[in-house]
């Protein structure tokens, strides 16, 4: 792969998170200011950037508290950051999220809560309800992150367990009123499924959740089931009096970062169509389509023309089967891509999480063209064992081909962008 095809494919990438930078995004979002008090809180891998810049931009006393994973720590003058663990939840979760609730204690009907919600929020907002500890809550998110399952049916499952998701919070605000800015990273930018929703309510309840995991055969322990089981458990619903002052809004989206992206090729002379920025599915599966598509389009012009580049978002899923090796869902997407497009000629792609990290190591995803694959033999690596191994890492780390921004301060999920020249 040339370096020019690395800087175009990398300047998309770029185009789409600086489409969902806070600090921009939150402008025109702005509440009105209340009589009373102002108290943020939030949760989620973006969430300490959209506390700076709600800072920058409110220009009145403010007070609360917010949590995000180890490394993405922004400075704050008035509001407390705390880090803590993602994607399997730790005790300094648990104890951000009791300061999370406490923030909210005593609030009265003039106080205003601003809920900065971004991707990740689920495992940082660690709350285990009665009867269950945080041991629970790991086993249960470990259970879910190897199942293969879909976020929406996940967050199912997670809503009806804990104190704070599925509307949680923001019940435990009344009579304040709430409104949640949202930085979304799921298909359809439902903001109930971002982060399972804390502060706005569930339309799932306990049926869900235990069909969710019937469906996907997910092996939880038995005093969970047993939790789910119990009538008294349910989420709070939509028409609950505690959410009627309350507003939600989608500040930033995959959307709206890939039509930034589409922008940005044809600037450079690139026509770009965006397939969806809702795709969903197994991260190997979902790659052999758009390898379909690439080839067809390198051989035959169809369904597009080339030169173009081929955009899509949304938030693949690796099921494991044992104990898996390093990488996340756009590393292992961009091996199976890699691998269904050996000997393609004028094919190059980049797939990366908008967070900057994907799954278990430093990088955001990594590059692929249809040499890759012999440049992992030569490496020493075969590219069919690493994707049988669930060392997608390992073998883009061997061809020197991993894409490494550290930690961009926000998350739409994934991008992924082909270019057939």
């Amino acid at each position: 792969m040339t370096d020019d095809t690395r800087a175009f494919l990398v300047s998309l990438f770029d185009a789409a998170v600086a489409a969902a930078d806070p600090g921009e995004a939150l402008k025109a979002h702005l509440p009105e200011k209340p009589a009373g008090k102002t108290v943020v809180i939030g949760a989620g891998k973006g969430a300490a950037q959209l506390a700076a810049a709600f800072e920058d931009a409110w220009g009145a006393p403010v007070e609360g508290v917010v949590v995000t994973r180890y490394g993405y720590a922004a400075p704050c003058r008035r509001l407390k950051v705390i880090e803590a663990a993602h994607p399997v939840p730790d005790a300094a979760g648990e104890a951000a999220t009791r300061e999370v609730l406490a923030a909210l204690d005593g609030l009265t009907e003039d106080d205003l809560v601003v809920a900065l919600i971004t991707g990740g929020g689920s495992a940082l907002l660690a709350a285990p309800p009665d009867g269950l500890t945080l041991a629970d809550e790991v086993a249960l998110n470990e259970a879910l992150l190897s199942s293969g399952a879909p976020i929406s049916a996940m967050n199912a499952i997670r809503k009806q367990v804990s104190r704070v998701k599925g509307g949680r919070l923001a019940a435990a605000a009344a009579p304040a009123r709430v409104v949640t800015l949202v930085v979304s990273d799921v298909p359809g930018d439902d903001p109930a499924e971002v982060a399972s929703g804390p502060t706005v309510p569930s339309r799932t309840g306990r049926a869900e959740a235990l069909a969710a995991i019937r469906t996907y055969g997910i092996d939880l322990p038995d005093r969970i089931i047993r939790h789910l089981d119990a009538a008294s458990e349910d989420a709070p619903a939509p028409d609950d009096t505690a959410f009627a002052r309350n507003e939600v809004q989608v500040i930033a989206s995959a959307a709206r970062s890939l039509e930034a992206a589409a922008a940005r090729a044809a600037a450079q002379g690139v026509p770009a169509v965006i397939l969806s920025d809702s795709v969903e599915g197994e991260a190997r599966e979902v790659a052999k389509v758009h390898a379909a598509i690439a080839r067809e389009v390198a051989r035959r012009d169809r369904p597009f023309e080339k030169p173009v580049v081929i955009l899509s978002g949304g938030e693949t899923t690796v099921t494991l089967r044992g104990k898996g090796g390093r990488g996340g869902r756009n590393s292992e997407f961009l091996l199976s891509l890699a691998i269904a497009l050996e000997g393609v000629p004028g094919v190059a792609a980049l797939a990366a999480d908008t967070d900057g990290i994907d799954g278990s190591e430093d990088n955001a995803g990594a590059f692929a063209d249809g040499e890759t694959t012999a440049e992992m033999r030569a490496a020493g690596i075969d590219p069919a064992e690493a994707l049988g191994a669930k060392d997608a890492w390992g073998a883009f780390d061997a061809a020197g081909l991993l894409f490494v921004p550290g930690p961009t301060g926000t998350n739409v999920n994934d991008f992924r962008a082909i270019l057939v020249r």
